[in-house]
């Protein structure tokens, strides 16, 4: 599809580089600006959210990140709450106690919901362990404090979290509703003392969601999301930590395991393990290992799709849910990914070429020198056996019911992210040059795109180059996505359509944001660290309840069939029934490809 258009460099489109995004932002933050101010990042992203912008490359500057998430990473048997994470401490004397195939655990509760905060569920890839699959993790004696998040992957700073150099990050976090208080003292610990799962109040056999954090493979963090709203209707939520940038998805001939052999893709490796370590020990805190619903958003939306089509990933979920992650279905060749990891390795200084020199290098020099217009997987022969699009419209994937939509107004953050880092207006004047730009197309073509979105039939040139993206790059891909994945199995199409959802990592900007990237991830999850804050309205709430109650529906029964919202059909390629999320209450259209032109992005292909 899109043929002219060059799909699999759309992700290298807009430039940005973000401004300081709010006053009194963490010192560490800040530092890193300052230790490297001349390198910023030279292009947008698509990011859980946004795009991953605002600064300099990362440096050494997340030592204070990594000291926390080692002491929080302490196992003992008297320990107390660390006091970090969502909502306040038990009381002492009273915690909450889980035995895992690794070790036993201590939580915390917070309000209406337990929390087992920074549970490994693989080996720190260090060392020798640096781009190579996820190994188990190390049993442990006595009781590990879970009361406070792990260390996240290496990544430059942004408005996404804090920048980290720690490659010890592949940790997970388990919430649950709240169990029973439980008397817990050193006599516990010393008899591995827990609570069964039949003891957690309601909690026995619950569903689970995992859930993938965006992020465009090159920033993000589990922590970022509190899902205690989604659990107070009965499910598990998991949020897990993998590997990004060059560390999670490097490809080079040296990394093979044999030549020839596969490289690249550590991240979905990651994934993987984090879901197998899911059925190997959730029945402890109440979930149902039978009953596990993959979902994420943007690069995590895409990390899902890749989920569907891998043959390691079969049986580890029955659900799936894709935020606005069809943006990349043809992935890079192995031979392209490992050239590009071959010039990698020329620019970080490993002129020989060899893994040796790779996994000697300083985790900083890895991240000052990666691709910030982001990472993609490749087909790399095991994880990935064929590009996404082709797999879905052929069948072969894990056949489970699923969920996948976009948003009305995708592209128009991007837009706004350019214009704010100093990029020329779009006006009627640069128009066509901007669409040339944005989707690397010739003059001539750049013409018959604007011709079929003329300035006429938009409030400004930005809002029509944000109709312009976000119909080639999210929904027409995500209406195909729909047509294939329905041939197969039960499919549900949604819209976001709030046109009024509180835009929270940008400023503001001479065009309204509308319904944007990420802005329907906040009618979900509480989040934090965000610059700017978002209160829902009303109607707003509302919608949000919809949403969490068609959600975790999914993860209960397999269909999003609320009896208290309005009935959500299944998507057909002949009725092609998309659900429109809008407050205060949605309903269902037929209109979505006549909307988005994907006729005509149909035959441009």
């Amino acid at each position: 599809m899109l043929g002219f258009l060059r799909r699999r460099d759309l992700l290298r489109q807009v430039t940005g580089s973000r401004r300081s995004w709010r006053d009194g932002a963490e010192n560490s933050r800040a530092c890193a600006r300052t230790s490297r101010a001349g390198l910023r990042l030279a292009a947008g992203v698509i990011a859980l959210g946004g795009l991953v912008a605002g600064a300099a490359a990362a440096g050494a500057s997340a030592a204070a990140t990594t000291a926390v998430g080692a002491s929080a990473a302490a196992t003992t048997a008297d320990s107390t709450a660390a006091g970090a994470g969502a909502g306040a401490a038990p009381a002492a004397g009273h915690r909450l106690v889980v035995r895992t195939a690794d070790g036993t655990l201590r939580g915390r509760t917070a309000g209406r919901t337990d929390e087992f905060l920074g549970i490994p569920y693989a080996a720190p890839p260090v060392g020798q362990l640096r781009w190579r699959p996820p190994r188990p993790p190390a049993h442990w004696t006595g009781v590990r404090a879970a009361t406070a998040f792990a260390p996240h992957c290496p990544q430059p700073p942004s408005a996404f979290g804090l920048a980290s150099t720690s490659e010890n990050c592949l940790y997970l976090n388990v919430f649950t509703p709240a169990a029973r208080a439980s008397a817990f003292t050193p006599a516990d610990a010393r008899a591995s003392a827990f609570i069964p799962a039949g003891a957690r109040s309601g909690a026995h056999g619950l569903p689970v969601m995992v859930w993938i954090h965006g992020g465009a493979f090159i920033a993000g963090e589990s922590n970022d999301y509190n899902p205690a709203a989604l659990v107070r209707h009965g499910v598990i939520v998991v949020t897990i930590n993998y590997r990004l940038g060059a560390l999670g998805f490097l490809a080079h001939p040296a990394l093979a395991s044999h030549p020839g052999g596969p490289s690249g893709d550590y991240g979905l490796m990651d994934q993987q393990a984090a879901l197998r370590w899911v059925q190997a020990n959730i029945r402890q805190f109440g979930g149902n290992p039978r009953n596990v619903t993959l979902s994420g958003e943007s690069s995590g939306g895409l990390s899902v799709l890749s989920q569907l089509v891998s043959p390691g990933a079969r049986g580890l979920f029955s659900r799936a849910i894709v935020e606005s992650g069809t943006y990349d279905l043809t992935q890079a060749s192995l031979p392209a990914a490992e050239a590009a990891g071959e010039a990698f390795a020329a620019t970080v200084g490993c002129a020989s070429q060899t893994a040796a020199c790779l996994r000697s290098l300083p985790v900083s020099t890895i991240v000052d020198n990666e691709d910030f217009a982001g990472y993609r997987p490749d087909i790399d022969g095991t994880v990935l056996t064929q590009s996404i699009g082709p797999a879905l419209a052929s069948g072969q994937f894990n056949r489970v019911p699923v969920i996948n939509g976009t948003n009305r107004d995708e592209w128009r953050l991007f837009v706004a992210q350019a214009q704010l880092d100093g990029a020329p207006p779009v006006t009627a004047a640069n128009y066509q040059a901007s669409i040339g730009s944005l989707l690397a197309v010739s003059a001539p073509a750049a013409a018959a795109i604007a011709a079929e979105y003329p300035l006429s039939a938009y409030p400004s040139p930005p809002i029509a180059l944000g109709a312009v993206g976000t119909d080639a790059i999210f929904a027409c891909p995500a209406l195909s996505v729909d047509e294939s994945l329905s041939r197969y199995v039960p499919t549900y199409a949604y819209e976001f359509n709030d046109i009024g959802a509180p835009e929270r990592y940008l400023g503001p900007v001479g065009f309204p944001y509308g319904a944007a990237h990420e802005s329907e991830v906040q009618f979900l999850f509480s989040l934090r660290n965000t610059p700017f804050p978002g209160v829902l309205t009303p109607p707003q709430q509302r919608l949000a309840a919809a949403m969490k109650r068609y959600w975790t529906d999914l993860a209960r029964t397999g269909s999003p069939s609320s009896p208290t919202e309005p009935s959500w059909p299944r998507f057909t390629s002949t009725g092609q029934r998309v659900l429109s999320l809008v407050p205060p209450r949605s309903h269902t259209e037929t209109g979505f490809a006549a909307e988005h032109h994907c006729g005509f992005w149909a035959l441009a292909g």
